[in-house]
């Protein structure tokens, strides 16, 4: 491991929730494509597939920024498990129910429960800011957390249509719910890296996090960012399932994921000058023009390579997307406006992946990679209508808990220590 990235885990505890957050993120790469490959599976219904895991994402949008706001008031240790409970409940009566060839309002019903996990990488990235807060440091944390991310989007595809393959339909979700569990319940249980909660009448209690002119340019432009994802997930499965591939699907999908990695990993060695918004805008664009060539390729290892080349743009914006966040949204709603974000990507998901699954019933998998292209015109046009607003920082940006700051300090020298 290269030094900057050493130098991150010199603090006690570092390592330890850092391999917490990755085993419980992986939940996030196998839930939706397991879904979509168990539904298919059983039914052969991309339609219905695509739709529940537009639900599990439509759900995430709707209750993740909630749990992350109690997690600000009340602290990571006293709201995950319960809303992890709810979540692992709701994906057992999912499994159940399509074993069982239940009705569909079954499915939805659970697929909306499960809507309700936390966002683990907003829950790592605030530790590391209450750690780095300030620091060159910080800049190579969340490079590496991008990374840990698409590591689990490189393995996380493969283990779960594997399993739902090769052994039964059912088991890809199964073991993302065992994931989580595990990922929580190890976090949760590390305290003395957890940041600081923000009580609501110590801070003045009013409103969201949402309220930021620059996080709604944000979280706007990854509603369209996240249907790019989700349409490839879908697209990519019914691609390779007509050529007599499924189970390759999950290899193309794992080089998407591994050239955002790769290019995730040189990003946090790199000290680069200039306006953060400015690198972000390139980032929207260039994820934009990179699905294009999707609709040109005609056999799975063209389009592998294209993917691969596509997913270079991918980590190095949502890098860039965690500095803006911290220069547009109070210190007291950190975690809640990255998972904000989390919850435009969620929605985009949910809008990808349905439309796609409906496009691939009515035309063929090959039409449907016409969704991510213009979900990435989509997603350049609101960040350049939303520019302006990027280049205006949220003035006093973490004013309204300097009441805070000296037990965060203190914290802070501790760990040093």
């Amino acid at each position: 491991m290269p030094s900057p990235y050493r130098a991150l885990f010199d603090v006690p505890g570092t390592k330890a929730f850092s391999a917490a957050g990755l085993l419980g993120r992986m939940p996030l790469s196998m839930m939706g494509i397991g879904v979509v490959t168990m539904i298919s599976q059983l039914t052969g219904r991309y339609g219905l597939a695509g739709a529940l895991s537009a639900t599990i994402a439509l759900s995430a949008a709707v209750l993740g920024p909630q749990v992350s706001r109690l997690v600000d008031r009340h602290g990571q240790s006293r709201v995950l498990r319960p809303a992890t409970l709810v979540a692992l409940v709701a994906a057992a009566g999912l499994l159940l129910a399509a074993h069982f060839r239940g009705p569909d309002w079954v499915l939805f019903a659970c697929a909306a429960g499960i809507g309700a996990v936390p966002s683990l990488g907003a829950m790592i990235r605030a530790r590391w800011a209450a750690l780095y807060r300030g620091t060159p440091k910080l800049h190579t944390a969340y490079s590496f957390e991008s990374v840990m991310d698409e590591i689990c989007f490189v393995f996380g595809p493969i283990v779960s249509i594997g399993l739902c393959t090769v052994w039964f339909p059912e088991a890809g979700p199964l073991l993302a719910a065992v994931f989580l569990a595990a990922g929580v319940c190890w976090l949760t249980a590390l305290r003395a890296t957890e940041p600081v909660p923000h009580p609501r009448q110590r801070h003045g209690g009013g409103g969201t996090a949402l309220r930021s002119p620059g996080l709604q340019v944000l979280v706007a432009t990854f509603v369209a960012t996240g249907a790019i994802f989700g349409s490839v997930d879908v697209v990519t499965v019914a691609f390779a399932d007509e050529r007599g591939h499924k189970g390759a699907a999950s290899v193309v999908l794992a080089l998407y994921a591994a050239g955002s990695c790769a290019a995730g990993a040189v990003f946090g060695l790199l000290r680069l000058a200039g306006a953060a918004e400015r690198r972000w805008l390139l980032g929207v664009a260039a994820m934009a023009v990179s699905m294009i060539p999707l609709l040109l390729v005609g056999n799975l290892p063209l389009l592998a390579v294209a993917l691969f080349v596509a997913g270079l743009s991918i980590a190095p914006t949502m890098i860039t997307t965690m500095s803006l966040i911290e220069e547009h949204v109070p210190r007291a709603q950190l975690t809640e406006g990255m998972t904000w974000v989390s919850t435009g990507l969620a929605v985009g998901v949910a809008l990808g992946s349905s439309l796609a699954g409906s496009v691939i019933d009515a035309a063929g998998a090959r039409a449907g990679y016409g969704v991510p292209v213009l979900s990435g015109a989509v997603a350049v046009v609101v960040g350049f209508l939303g520019y302006r607003r990027l280049r205006r920082p949220a003035a006093g940006r973490g004013g309204t808990v300097e009441q805070h700051s000296e037990r965060e300090d203190e914290r802070r020298e501790q760990h040093l220590a």
